[in-house]
């Protein structure tokens, strides 16, 4: 859906983003991760067809940017950190206003701007002013913008910033259902919105990707091993031997011993699940598991060590 290759982009003398390549699939929630600087900006900018790269190829739905503007701008629909609103239009106004600027046929023009106001729930203030309207509903009403047109690719910066919490549920349970049709760039410095929305992540840092993994193999992918926690009912020198013994295992400790049960840190391969090994070798020595859970690091540990500065 989504093919950006060798993308390099120079303000004077400094490259902002440096010769970067990848795809997103149909379908796909991508995060979209950098630190302040890192061309991040830069990259979605240039992908919408605000900004002309230095050199490199982005192609959206099979249309290059570059050579077919037009037909690569209809795919895309782009909400900024700051929605482009007209604060003295109504809702209703405002999205026919940008449904002229999309060049949506007339004869479908009324029943686009209702089933979108319906998918983003904003019927309710159509004939509201915008400059009356909450944070949230204006955000609401930055994706309606987007969705005009029908676009297959929507990209999202920041759109949860200054949302309430019940607002932010609400906004993630939207992209997720756009999802089911659409094609999603999201990009947020909350990262537990990244890593309870997006199927992968792509983090840039200084014009570079430094990750690009599923969100739920970043951490395995980038240390290369995972942790798991396992409190048991049994010595450890019963089980020490023949956790030891499953196939991509690297190391069993004990980490606490009290009242006939032990809390094991068990360390395997990140490109080998061991669960369902682990608990049959269990299982064969008739060891009872308490608990098991995934000692993985968050998205926000993992994006801090591969972006800080090296000292």
């Amino acid at each position: 859906m989504i093919e950006v290759s060798n993308l390099v982009k120079f303000y004077g003398d400094k490259k902002a983003v440096s010769g970067i390549s990848f795809t997103v699939n149909q379908g796909e929630i991508l995060g979209f991760l950098g630190p302040n600087g890192a061309g991040k900006t830069t990259t979605m900018n240039i992908i919408t067809g605000f900004l002309s790269a230095t050199s490199g190829r982005i192609t959206i739905n099979g249309y290059d940017v570059l050579e077919q503007p037009e037909m690569a701008k209809k795919n895309i629909g782009y909400l900024p950190e700051q929605p482009p609103l007209f604060l003295d239009m109504t809702v209703y106004e405002y999205l026919e206003y940008v449904s002229e600027l999309k060049k949506v046929p007339k004869d479908i023009r009324k029943k686009q701007i209702t089933d979108v106001m319906k998918m983003v729930h904003i019927g309710n203030v159509s004939g509201r002013l915008i400059h009356n309207l909450s944070k949230g509903y204006r955000q609401r009403v930055g994706i309606a913008q987007t969705l005009i047109g029908n676009p297959e690719v929507i990209i999202l910066d920041e759109p949860t910033v200054g949302l309430d919490p019940n607002q932010v549920i609400e906004m993630r349970k939207l992209i997720c259902d756009l999802s089911k049709t659409h094609t999603i760039i999201f990009s947020s410095h909350i990262l537990s919105e990244v890593q309870a929305i997006c199927d992968r992540v792509i983090i840039i840092n200084n014009g570079k990707i430094v990750a690009d993994a599923p969100t739920m193999e970043l951490s395995a992918r980038v240390e290369g091993s995972v942790h798991y926690s396992l409190t048991l009912e049994s010595s450890f020198n019963a089980v020490q031997m023949p956790l030891r013994a499953v196939p991509g295992v690297r190391s069993v400790t004990l980490m606490q011993e009290k009242d006939g049960l032990i809390q094991v840190d068990l360390m395997a391969d990140g490109d080998l699940d061991v669960r369902k090994s682990v608990f049959f070798a269990l299982a064969r020595i008739n060891v009872p598991i308490l608990e098991y859970r995934s000692l993985a690091p968050s998205l926000e540990d993992i994006f801090t060590s591969i972006t800080s500065p090296r000292k």
